[in-house]
């Protein structure tokens, strides 16, 4: 089985690095000719000139890029193209209507789709350890699972079409309410002049620890930020969650304060930074 990856980001780079290892990944692409070619020598497959010549070429099509335009984009360029029975797998994080969008669009070419957003961040995607959220008809995941494994440790169908971003969403909002609650308990600690890395250490031992505060809660008291997962990157993810919660009648307030204080942070200039640069906004002066 040949597989393409189509969006060489700070998640889509070392994804394709795992699918080489896994001997699979035979082209990739991305809008930045110069970033994929530099990819393409190292991992020795072929730097496809258009999405249209990648996706003529492989079995199965994995997109990973930031904007729901540009999916139903890629969609709408590699669909002609397609051979009946190739696979697409989107693993960005867009709406569940542009999943099911993009879904009826290939079936009409009697090509399979999959939404499979992951969390895990860079460090995930580099160890090839991602949660793998999929949506879309069993027998397509199946069919690609021993790609997916090459990227994620936990893979887990979660329904149709839709389903693996309704439970991005779901992991999304979580993160900016974890985000919000260790920023500000930090601020609490350093503010009492705590010695802030054992309160870290402890901490995270305990029943309040978690992934952020023991990957994010030295270095954002060093006033490091690097990403890990951009600030900007979330904000749009929120962006979405916000509308789906809208919809169904829900108001989550911390959601709405992270878009805010997201807002600042962009306007100052920090979008590109991890989302742990929220404590900017809360450490003490």
């Amino acid at each position: 089985m040949k597989a393409g990856m189509i969006g060489l980001g700070a998640m889509g780079t070392p994804m394709a690095r795992n699918l080489a290892k896994a001997g699979v990944l035979t082209a990739v692409y991305n809008r930045t000719e110069e970033k994929a070619h530099r990819l393409a020598q190292e991992l020795a497959v072929c730097c496809a000139p258009s999405p249209e010549v990648l996706a003529q070429s492989v079995d199965v099509v994995f997109l990973c890029v930031s904007k729901d335009a540009v999916v139903l984009s890629l969609v709408d360029a590699i669909c002609p193209v397609l051979k009946a029975g190739s696979i697409v797998v989107d693993m960005s994080t867009v709406g569940c209507e542009t999943a099911q969008r993009a879904a009826v669009l290939l079936a009409e070419q009697g090509v399979g789709f999959l939404d499979a957003p992951v969390s895990g961040g860079v460090e995930g995607a580099k160890n090839g350890t991602l949660s793998i959220m999929v949506g879309g008809e069993e027998k397509h995941l199946e069919h690609v699972k021993p790609l997916l494994a090459a990227m994620g440790d936990k893979i887990i169908h979660m329904g149709p079409v839709g389903a693996g971003q309704a439970t991005k969403a779901v992991n999304q909002v979580m993160a900016a309410g974890i985000n919000q609650a260790v920023t500000a308990a930090l601020a609490l600690g350093a503010v009492q002049g705590l010695p802030m890395a054992q309160v870290v250490d402890l901490v995270s031992g305990g029943a309040a620890g978690n992934w952020f505060l023991a990957h994010r809660g030295k270095t954002m008291l060093q006033g490091i930020y690097e990403p890990g997962f951009k600030l900007a990157l979330h904000h749009k993810d929120l962006k979405i969650c916000q509308g789906m919660a809208k919809a169904q009648g829900l108001s989550i307030d911390f959601l709405d304060q992270t878009l805010t204080d997201y807002q600042q942070l962009m306007t100052e200039g920090y979008g590109d930074e991890d989302i742990s640069a929220l404590y900017r906004l809360k450490r003490p002066d």
